[in-house]
This record gives structure tokens, sequence and C-alpha cells, in this order.
């Protein structure tokens, strides 16, 4: 949610974590839309999900998890090594598909167990 904030009040804040500058509006609208508009839906479907089904809300949010990492490998395989915030962020998203995953399967497991 942080990120998402910060892409609607300074967009250019939010690319300098990477490094990258934004030197005009098309840029700055693009990450405003992508990191705070499309960020913000995501939560919202999050909540959604997670009122009303916490198991898709869990599956959704690994499939979410492994995407992000996934690009990044693909990163590693056509561009080459990651920097550390990449790096970073590539162990954080597997851990978080990891544990997404794992709470997944053992909520399906205790459901199947309570309906035998």
């Amino acid at each position: 949610m942080y990120v998402s904030c910060l892409a609607w009040i300074d967009p250019s804040a939010v690319m300098q974590l990477v490094g990258v500058e934004l030197n005009n509006n098309d840029a700055l609208s693009s990450i405003r839309g992508v990191y705070g508009g499309v960020g913000f839906t995501l939560i919202a479907v999050i909540i959604f999900f997670t009122l009303k089904n916490l198991r898709h809300s869990l599956l959704l949010l690994a499939g979410f998890w492994i995407m992000y990492a996934l690009s990044r490998l693909i990163t590693i395989g056509i561009d080459g090594r990651l920097g550390d915030f990449g790096t970073k962020w590539l162990t954080i998203e597997l851990l978080f598909f990891g544990i997404s995953l794992a709470l997944y399967l053992l909520l399906s497991k205790n459901l199947k167990i309570i309906k035998a």
C-alpha cells in the first residue's frame, strides 16, 4: 500500500528506488497508473477475496508473488545479474510465494479433514 500511495503522491520517488529518473508527464502518469492505480486495485481484490474465500486469496497471492519472481528470473536469463535491489526483492517474493502456497495447502488439507 505504501508504494501505491507514494506513486500517486510522488511517482519519481518510486522510481528512485531503482535509480530511474522520470522526466516527462507520460512517465509520471504511467507510474501513477501502474504502481498507484493497479496497486490499489490489487489491494481491493485481495481484501475482497480474503473476506469471501481465504483459500482463493492465498492462491491469488501465491500467483502474484511467483509472477513477480518469474519476471526477475527472466531478466536474469535475458539481461544478466540483478543489482542489490532486485536480488533482495527476488528473495522476498520467493519467500512470500512459499508462505502463501504453504498456507493455502495447509488450509486445503484442514478443510478436507473437517469434511471427512
